[in-house]
């Protein structure tokens, strides 16, 4: 009976609360088309792992979760869904990526892989990104070119290198061949699994879209999960690298605009120069200005950069044409000495009036008790919940404490890109 691999799943990643939640989100689909394993986008959009039966059959139990993970990776660095460099798939990047992932699976796979510190890439560091590692096999491809000319033998190690098909060669990534130990050139080299699939049909590229979004909502869960039962072997630099992958890329600088403009209230004035259309000539016309008038509280803090102050005040000197802005600076309480009036067309710079801790209450307070149409809070998040707000507030942090919010809130918490 062929070797089942949904059958051993679920004891592979009993300590990898992580992996078994992406792993739930994966076909697994038995295959001698490949020689060890491969993953691909199938017709329907989803993402599915080939295995071949005999390779798994072979492998120790710490070799099978190894080789489990290592296809995991690559859907997660969405190597499969279109994260390609500007010559497209080719062998050198078949082997980067296989080297950034191994990276994080050193001696969990089995030996005939690509692995930086080792054989061939003995002096390559570990825990570089693909790109970095690609950057590297073109030097390392360069030198062996120059290499073979010198001896006379016309770059034999560079015509497989940069085979534009990306297709494996027959038996690619099986156990008996060569393997970073034993590799020469880079000509001698492939991938650990299968990358023939990537990019590929079945999938179309509706198929693919429809994958990346799956994705996205994937690692959400996995994330979710993990957080609950334990991320497992995913290491620190890992998570947040996941992390960063399923956050939502905000403009904020038009998040900030358009928070703007919706706390525009109207302030409405008689006016002889507009005919008043009911009453033509008998009544003066009413003309209807939308000026926002928006507190914004600076938490004085240490822990907030400059570079984020610097960045934000940069940006109130472009939106200062469209609303006039009260500057709040707070830590434990309102400095109400230093608040000042920002007007329409005014350049100011960032400056620290304060330096004592944080605690939201205070701006909030203050502003609840004046008449502001907006308030906006520019902080490190690092204080409790505070009380409620009577008109609509926005957070604007760094892109690490806007991930990490002390508290539940549903207003909108937008990072600046300093």
């Amino acid at each position: 009976m062929a070797f089942d691999l949904n059958m051993h799943t679920a004891k592979l990643l009993m300590s990898e609360p992580f992996f078994a939640s992406l792993s739930r989100r994966i076909e697994k689909t038995c295959s001698t088309s490949v020689p060890t394993a491969g993953v691909r986008v199938n017709e329907r959009g989803y993402f599915e792992m080939l295995y071949n039966p005999d390779f798994f059959e072979k492998l120790e139990p710490v070799q099978r979760l190894g080789v489990l993970k290592h296809e995991f990776y690559h859907v997660i660095f969405e190597h499969i869904t279109g994260r390609l460099p500007s010559e497209g798939l080719t062998k050198l990047w078949n082997i980067a990526t296989d080297l950034a992932i191994n990276s994080h699976l050193m001696n969990e796979l089995p030996e005939k892989g690509c692995f930086p510190g080792k054989g061939m890439f003995k002096d390559f560091p570990v825990g570089l990104s693909a790109e970095n590692y690609m950057d590297l096999l073109k030097k390392m491809q360069e030198e062996e070119e120059k290499k073979g000319q010198t001896n006379g033998e016309q770059g034999e190690g560079g015509e497989g290198s940069g085979d534009p098909s990306g297709q494996q060669g027959e038996g690619s990534g099986d156990p008996s061949d060569e393997g970073s130990e034993g590799g020469t050139s880079l000509s001698d080299m492939d991938s650990f699994d299968d990358h023939s699939q990537w990019g590929k049909n079945p999938a179309s590229p509706e198929a693919v879209n429809k994958a990346k979004e799956r994705l996205r909502k994937a690692l959400k869960d996995a994330s979710r999960d993990a957080t609950q039962s334990g991320w497992g072997s995913v290491s620190a630099n890992m998570r947040k690298d996941i992390m960063d992958r399923i956050q939502s890329k905000v403009d904020w600088r038009k998040v900030l605009r358009y928070f703007i403009k919706t706390s525009q209230a109207s302030n409405r004035r008689s006016t002889v120069k507009r005919i008043n259309r009911r009453f033509p000539y008998i009544h003066a016309g009413r003309r209807t200005e939308r000026v926002a008038n928006i507190a914004v509280s600076i938490d004085q803090s240490g822990s907030v950069s400059d570079g984020m102050l610097t960045a934000f005040f940069s940006e109130l000197d472009k939106l200062a044409e469209l609303a006039t802005f009260t500057v709040v600076p707070f830590d434990t309480d309102v400095a109400e000495d230093k608040i000042f009036t920002w007007k329409k067309g005014e350049k100011r710079k960032s400056e620290r009036v304060l330096c004592g801790g944080t605690c939201f209450d205070a701006p909030t307070k203050y502003v609840n008790q004046n008449a502001f149409d907006g308030h906006i809070v520019l902080t490190d998040m690092c204080a409790p919940k505070p009380v409620a707000s009577k008109c609509q507030r926005m957070w604007m942090t760094d892109k690490h404490h806007a991930t990490h919010v002390p508290f539940t809130t549903n207003e909108r918490v937008i990072a600046i890109e300093a």
